[in-house]
C-alpha cells in the first residue's frame, strides 16, 4: 500500500539562482539552509518518487491552451534556468497513474510528454533535490493566467493524489514550489504584503487552514499570493492542516518561505499572538488587478511577447531589426514603441502580462548582449 511519506513547500525565487548584488546574501542563505534541511528530511523519508507541484510563469503553455492542472508523463523532466540544466528521470508509471486516476475522480487534468520547466522547478532541484537519484513527477498548477483553479479545488486535487497513492506500491514525497507575496513585472513589485504572509503562516501553523481556503483567487492576486495554490495541493496530499515554518525572509520584493508538513518534528502549532485577519490587509474587491486574463484586445501583444521570449532566433533578429520584426508580429506602432524602450512598465501599461513582459524584456536584453548589439532605447 502506497503512502505520502514527506511533504513540504518552498520558495523558488530566481534570485536564489542568480544571486544579484542588490540582494541580502544572509536572506538567500537562510532560504538555502532551510531547503537543505528539506533535502535531509527527504533522505530520512526514503521515498520512491518525488512529485513536484510547480507552476508556469507564462513560459510553458501560453499562447497555446492553458489548463488548470497538467502532469508531465514522458521519460525526462527537463528544467533550465540561469545556466543550470537538469534532466531527471520521470517515474512514468506513477505519472500515468496520477493522470488516469485524477480523471477517474472527476479532476480535469491534461498532460505533456515533454516540457521545458522554468525556475519554479530548477530552484528546488538545485537546493532540495541536488544530486539525489529519486525519479520525479512534475505537476503544473495554473496560478498566473485567470481563471485560476479555486483554493478548494487545489486541495481536492491533493486529496485525490493521496487516494491514488494509497492504491499503489510507492512511497511518495510531494513538494510544492511557490509563494509568498510578490508582484513581479507590476507597479507593486517593491511593496509585498508581508503582513498577509505572516498571518497566513500563523493560520497554517495553528491549523486554521479554512481561513485561507475561504479566499478567492482574486483576493490571492491582491496580496501577491496566487502561488499558494500549489501549497494547497501539497497539503491535500499530505492530509494535514498544520505546517512548520523553517524560514520566512521578507526580501525587498518577495516574501520567501519554506514550510514542512510531513514529517512532524514537533514544530507545529507554536504559539502566536493572534494577528488581525489577513494581517490587517483590506481587500478592494476589484477582481484580478496584477495578473489578469489576456483579453482579445491584449492577446496579440501578449502572443508577440511569448514568441519573443521563447524563440531565440526571433529575438536575435529582433535586436537587429526591431521595427521589421515588430511588423511581422503585427504589433501596433504604440506597442512597438513601448517594447523598444525595454521598460516593463511601458509594455504592461498597454496590456502586457506582468511576468511575461518582465521575463521577455530580460531575454531581449540578454540576446542583445550576446549578439554585441547596443540597443538605443527611446523613453
Amino acid at each position: 500500500m502506497g503512502e505520502i511519506v514527506w511533504a513540504a513547500s518552498t520558495v523558488h525565487a530566481p534570485q536564489l539562482m542568480t544571486r544579484p548584488p542588490q540582494e541580502d546574501p544572509a536572506q538567500l542563505d537562510a532560504d538555502i539552509e532551510a531547503m537543505d534541511q528539506l533535502g535531509r528530511d527527504l533522505d530520512e523519508a526514503k521515498p520512491d518518487v518525488l512529485v513536484i507541484v510547480g507552476l508556469d510563469h507564462v513560459e510553458t503553455f501560453f499562447p497555446g491552451p492553458v489548463p488548470p492542472f497538467a502532469v508531465v508523463t514522458g521519460k525526462t523532466a527537463t528544467s533550465e534556468y540561469a545556466g543550470y540544466e537538469y534532466n531527471i528521470p520521470i517515474h512514468e508509471d506513477l505519472a500515468l497513474g496520477l493522470l488516469n486516476g485524477l480523471i477517474e475522480r472527476g479532476i480535469d487534468i491534461t498532460y505533456l510528454h515533454e516540457a521545458l520547466l522554468g525556475h519554479a522547478y530548477a530552484t528546488p532541484l538545485r537546493y532540495v533535490y541536488k544530486d539525489r537519484s529519486i525519479p520525479v513527477v512534475p505537476i503544473f498548477v495554473n496560478v498566473y493566467l485567470p481563471p485560476l483553479p479555486t483554493t478548494h479545488r487545489c486541495l481536492e486535487v491533493g486529496k485525490a493524489i493521496a487516494d491514488i497513492v494509497k492504491g499503489r506500491p510507492e512511497r511518495v514525497a510531494i513538494l510544492a514550489s511557490g509563494g509568498m507575496s510578490h508582484y513581479p513585472g507590476t507597479w507593486k513589485y517593491f511593496n509585498p504584503e508581508y503582513g498577509f504572509d505572516r498571518w497566513a503562516i500563523q493560520e497554517l501553523e495553528e491549523g486554521r487552514v479554512e481561513s485561507l481556503l475561504a479566499m478567492s483567487c482574486e483576493q490571492l492576486d491582491e496580496v501577491g499570493n496566487t502561488e499558494l495554490l500549489t501549497w494547497f495541493v501539497a497539503m491535500g496530499a499530505a492530509g494535514v492542516e498544520r505546517g512548520e515554518l523553517l524560514t520566512y525572509q521578507p526580501t525587498t520584493h518577495h516574501g520567501h518561505a519554506v514550510m514542512r508538513f510531513i514529517p512532524d518534528k514537533g514544530g507545529r502549532g507554536q504559539p502566536h499572538e493572534d494577528m488581525a485577519p489577513y494581517g490587517g490587509y483590506e481587500f478592494k474587491g476589484q477582481g484580478y488587478e496584477f495578473y489578469s486574463y489576456p483579453s482579445l484586445e491584449t492577446y496579440p501583444l501578449n502572443r508577440a511577447l511569448a514568441n519573443l521570449r521563447n524563440d531565440k532566433a526571433l529575438r536575435e533578429r529582433f535586436v537587429r531589426d526591431m521595427d521589421g520584426v515588430a511588423a511581422e508580429l503585427e504589433l501596433t506602432p504604440e506597442q512597438t514603441a513601448a517594447i523598444k524602450t525595454l521598460k516593463t512598465d511601458n509594455v504592461v501599461a498597454l496590456g502586457g502580462h506582468g511576468i511575461l513582459t518582465l521575463l521577455t524584456m530580460l531575454t531581449i536584453q540578454l540576446s542583445a548582449k550576446e549578439a554585441g548589439v547596443v540597443i538605443e532605447t527611446v523613453v
